[in-house]
């Protein structure tokens, strides 16, 4: 079946009856006036979140910053509006990417040797992954002073990186010198940054992973575990040294000092029979009969202890000696 055209000139027999559709010119001036009304409130006011300041522009000039809250500009382009989060600890990523943050972060498979492989300064190859933590400390130079300043921040860490490496061993960068590269790195990045006028406060440099490249990790790794072992039998040698040797000169000191004190004793000891003597000799200056006789007896006192039987007799008595039963363990 044929369908009809729904519109053919055939039916009009003269162009004269043909006549254009009416245009509603009311419906469209109050179309227009609503689409203004509604551009224009959109852009009068905006909001600044709790941890941004907004930054806003006239005519492509600086006229003001404001504080988080509710705020209003003028509309249709006249002045244009920043937001830079102040309040907000930034990062950068040096030799990997963090692909999904977490309790288990993710991190992206794909290597950044271009930032990461550095030379350091006894002509080793190094792989070292770090992480800058910044703040914007003033929004106007960050946004004017200089231009894209985050990627030339990023390109001052690059270069101040490879800097303090070339600089050091790779046993250094590796093990014992990670956390003075980077201290010094921090310093030399906020230099830098309040030289260009960056507007950034660097607050912390953490070095994530240093490791030799992947060609050079097996020999690397030999060369560690000898340095390990050779740094053991040193500390078992130390510790040997540090038992044996103490040991010996507290004994030393110890016999020293008893000789000291056994010395003191007899000298002690000697003085005082002297002054002993000295003393007998004085008295018996003085009575020489009675202290010879007080000498005497003293002496036969301490001798007549030492016996054991005593038989006294006379010694012009005769005839008694069976009258003493001397056969059962008499004295003499």
């Amino acid at each position: 079946m044929d369908q009809k055209p729904p519109f053919d000139f055939k039916d009009f027999k003269d162009f004269k009856d043909f006549k254009p559709p009416r245009i509603n010119t009311k419906a469209i001036i109050i179309t227009v006036i609503i689409l203004v009304a509604i551009s224009f409130v959109s852009t009068l006011w905006f909001t600044v979140a709790p941890e941004e300041v907004g930054v806003v522009l006239r005519f492509g000039k600086y006229n003001r910053a404001v504080d988080p809250g509710l705020n209003f500009k003028l509309p249709f382009g006249i002045e244009q509006l920043y937001k830079v989060p102040v309040e907000r600890q930034l990062k950068l990523e040096f030799g990997f990417r963090t692909y999904k943050a977490g309790v288990r972060t993710q991190y992206s498979t794909t290597k950044y040797q271009e930032e990461s492989l550095m030379l350091t300064g006894d002509l080793n190859a190094a792989e070292v992954e770090w992480i800058v933590q910044f703040r914007v400390a003033d929004p106007y130079k960050f946004l004017f002073r200089v231009r894209s300043a985050e990627k030339t921040f990023r390109d001052i860490n690059e270069a101040v990186m490879r800097e303090i490496v070339g600089d050091r061993t790779v046993d250094e960068v590796l093990t014992v010198g990670r956390q003075e590269v980077a201290t010094t790195v921090n310093i030399k990045l906020q230099e830098l940054c309040d030289q260009y006028e960056l507007g950034i406060k660097v607050d912390q440099v953490v070095l994530q992973d240093v490791n030799p490249p992947e060609l050079v990790k097996p020999a690397f790794n030999e060369v560690n575990e000898a340095q390990q072992e050779r740094e053991k039998l040193i500390n078992q040698a130390k510790s040997e040294y540090n038992k044996v040797v103490p040991k010996a000169k507290g004994e030393a000191e110890r016999t020293i000092e008893e000789a000291k004190g056994y010395a003191l004793e007899r000298v002690n000891k000697a003085r005082g029979e002297a002054s002993k003597f000295n003393s007998v000799f004085k008295e018996y200056s003085k009575a020489k009969d009675v202290t010879r006789q007080r000498i005497y007896l003293e002496t036969m006192n301490d001798v007549m202890q030492q016996v054991g039987r005593k038989l006294i007799t006379d010694e012009e008595a005769t005839g008694i000696l069976p009258l003493f039963q001397l056969d059962r363990g008499g004295a003499k």
